[in-house]
């Protein structure tokens, strides 16, 4: 186990105490640790590359822990409303409808590498300036009403654009077609 791993199942167990701490009402102290957790996320991917210690189960864990942050934060705050519970729906649903897909891949013994795609990095970025700015803006007490109704269409839009992406990509590939298309 190497510090890049370490870092990442740090990461994976600051989702349950982010949770906690939104629920038990001190979102300041989960937009810390929501910070920390980013900053893991960038060391452990910096540590890893400059030092090679790349390896298969930080491959897998990294993006695990990731979506388990935002899907957890996103779930989280439409709970308490503070986030409207359709865009949450999204989030949840789009990931499904890809670990869905790969699965059916597997399954029908088309195994399909999911490569980001280009709105897809853009989505997650989105949604984790959003969830960071719905976090502090609620922990510091700032009212960022028009700020955040905008991220939340913002993150909404590239939620519904990331899915149909994916969904293009993974029929292309189930009927055989080249992969080529919207976001990548």
């Amino acid at each position: 186990m190497n510090l890049p791993n370490l870092l990442t199942i740090a990461r994976l167990f600051a989702v349950p105490l982010v949770v906690w701490l939104i629920l038990t009402g001190q979102p300041l102290a989960a937009f810390w640790v929501f910070a920390l957790a980013g900053l893991t996320d960038a060391i452990d991917g910096a540590i890893a590359r400059a030092f090679d210690q790349r390896t298969e189960l930080g491959a897998y864990l990294d993006p695990l822990a990731d979506k388990a942050l935002l899907v957890a934060i996103f779930v989280t705050l439409a709970i308490r409303d503070d986030i409207p519970r359709g865009l949450a729906i999204a989030v949840v649903f789009r990931d499904i409808v890809i670990v869905g897909a790969v699965i059916l891949c597997w399954v029908i013994e088309r195994p399909l590498a999911i490569e980001p795609l280009k709105v897809s990095k853009a989505n997650t970025a989105a949604q984790i300036v959003f969830a960071g700015t719905v976090l502090g803006a609620s922990g510091f007490g700032l009212d960022l009403g028009g700020v955040e109704r905008a991220g939340a269409y913002v993150v909404g839009g590239l939620t519904l654009l990331s899915a149909a992406a994916y969904v293009h990509a993974f029929a292309r590939h189930v009927s055989g077609a080249p992969l080529s298309g919207p976001g990548g």
